[in-house]
């Protein structure tokens, strides 16, 4: 439901840096370690932002597509329902939001979005998703004007 998704602020190259480090330090690799990662505000918000642009994509309802079906809108409601109950989380107890929404992006990931070289190994659509996110943190803040 495109009227549900506000105008957000692209994340920096910087955030999505440490998202993707906390996400890979829950499936088990990654730079932080797991006593220095602190429920901050800031990575909260990172989080909630990187699993909107992982989940939107999948699960929103493309109003150009031909071949639209009921299923196309029940997976439409069960990203909105997610991602609201990862927002609610957020809000209600942000210290153990950040764990918990960085596993549930990781379980999204490895039962919804296919591995890019069909092997079922998270670190590697993990490391696709965060050079895609990247590229894109870094066009978005290099390019000249103001920044949503």
């Amino acid at each position: 439901m495109p009227y549900l998704i506000p105008a957000r602020t692209p994340l920096t190259p910087e955030q999505v840096e440490q998202g993707f480090d906390l996400l890979a330090l829950q499936t088990g690799g990654g730079t932080y370690s797991a006593g220095r990662v602190e429920a901050t505000p800031e990575l909260v918000f990172t989080l909630l932002r990187l699993a909107e642009d992982i989940i939107w994509p999948v699960t929103a309802v493309d109003g150009e597509a031909a071949d639209l079906c009921a299923d196309s809108f029940v997976l439409d409601e069960v990203g909105c329902v997610l991602l609201s109950a990862l927002r609610d989380w957020a809000r209600d107890s942000p210290t153990t939001a950040v764990p918990g929404i960085a596993r549930s992006i990781i379980r999204f990931i490895e039962n919804v979005i296919p591995d890019p070289d069909d092997h079922g190994d998270t670190h590697a659509t993990l490391e696709t998703m965060r050079d895609e996110h990247l590229a894109l943190a870094h066009a978005v803040h290099s390019a000249p004007g103001p920044h949503r």
